[in-house]
């Protein structure tokens, strides 16, 4: 399986180098050996690898929610590139072909899986998640049901951003975005973004974001937001932003997604919700937060968890092949693979501003 491992893939070949974390703002461009080609897996020539949020996190404290980094891991999850080999049982894929990647191999035994909740499944094994190794690399070995062929058309860059955009896809399902779904999103940062784009591709004919950055709102502009509003970090001002809000939206705002996951974002996002709406978290800011569940309640607004996506691939490549989603102005910085370029990439991404999306080019 495609988790790393410490047998190399053959003899006489180059070496396989990746960028592994060893310690805290610690990363360092070292030899990775691949496991043994399994009769369903491919092995993959890394061409694009988009840097997550969650990547940082990594990067920064050695952790990110309850996953710790207990020893040195190879980073990103992120990516698409081009199949090098197949295993003997694959028939959809040769070599040659440009393929997005889906990060995480669930067992397909326990009853998650079973009842077709796989993103929920506690055996999940995902790149770049302690203490599986991820993508950064020149190339790796995944089982191939989990690479999905890229239309003629669509960039390998754009095969990366099908991982970020499949939280947007996967939220928009949950929510039941539709042409008479009006939407509201907390935090107008990488997933704040692709969310709104798969809630315009799913039909919502109105859609407000909200951030405490004005670049990132002037991106959602350009990208397509009807309208946005600069917020501030102080809780005190939330009745009155609420008020703001909708009277910028104008209409009964149906769903809410918070991007962001703070007790302010989530905090707006309930008071502003409509009676009988929604309420979707996608962000995880904080761990444990203190929001006005109760008054919530008397508004039977619901309120959805949403953790990574399932069954998004196909999907986000129909989006992308038929114009009905463009990623591409996500994507504000480029770097190589270099020991130089790999620190400058997380700096840049790390720094925020006006970076949306870092990406590599192996």
């Amino acid at each position: 399986m495609g988790v790393g491992g410490n047998q190399s893939y053959g003899s006489g070949e180059e070496e396989n180098m990746a960028a592994w974390l060893v310690g805290i703002n610690n990363l360092k461009i070292q030899p990775f050996k691949l496991p043994a080609l399994g009769p369903h897996d491919v092995r993959i020539r890394m061409k694009s690898v988009g840097i997550c949020g969650s990547d940082v996190h990594y990067l920064k404290t050695m952790k990110c929610g309850d996953f710790l980094v207990e020893e040195p891991m190879v980073i990103g999850h992120e990516c698409a590139g081009i199949v090098e080999e197949v295993g003997s049982e694959v028939k959809d894929l040769v070599s040659g072909d440009r393929v997005a990647l889906e990060p995480g191999i669930s067992c397909w035994r326990c009853c998650q899986c079973k009842t077709g909740s796989y993103n929920l499944c506690p055996d999940m094994k995902f790149f770049a998640t302690p203490p599986v190794h991820g993508a950064l690399a020149n190339q790796v070995i995944h089982p191939a049901d989990l690479c999905f062929k890229l239309p003629d058309g669509v960039s390998l860059e754009e095969g990366a951003m099908c991982e970020p955009l499949s939280v947007g896809v996967h939220a928009c399902r949950r929510a039941n975005i539709g042409p008479e779904t009006n939407v509201l999103i907390m935090g107008a940062g990488p997933i704040g973004l692709v969310t709104m784009l798969a809630a315009r591709a799913f039909g919502a004919p109105k859609i407000m974001l909200v951030d405490v950055d004005d670049y990132r709102l002037s991106v959602a502009k350009e990208l397509g937001a009807d309208a946005v509003m600069k917020v501030s970090t102080d809780i005190q001002d939330t009745t009155a932003e609420v008020e703001k809000i909708n009277k910028v939206m104008g209409v009964g705002i149906d769903v809410s997604f918070d991007c962001v996951g703070f007790n302010k974002t989530m905090s707006t996002a309930l008071r502003a919700t409509q009676a009988g709406g929604k309420v979707c978290l996608v962000g995880m800011g904080h761990g444990v937060m203190t929001v006005p569940l109760t008054p919530a309640a008397a508004k039977e607004v619901d309120v959805l968890g949403v953790f990574r996506y399932k069954n998004t691939w196909p999907l986000c490549l129909e989006f992308l092949k038929s114009g009905k989603i463009d990623v591409k102005p996500l994507i504000t910085h480029r770097f190589g693979f270099s020991q130089k370029e790999v620190e400058e990439a997380f700096e840049t991404s790390a720094r925020g501003s006006n970076a949306i999306k870092v990406m590599f080019n192996l």
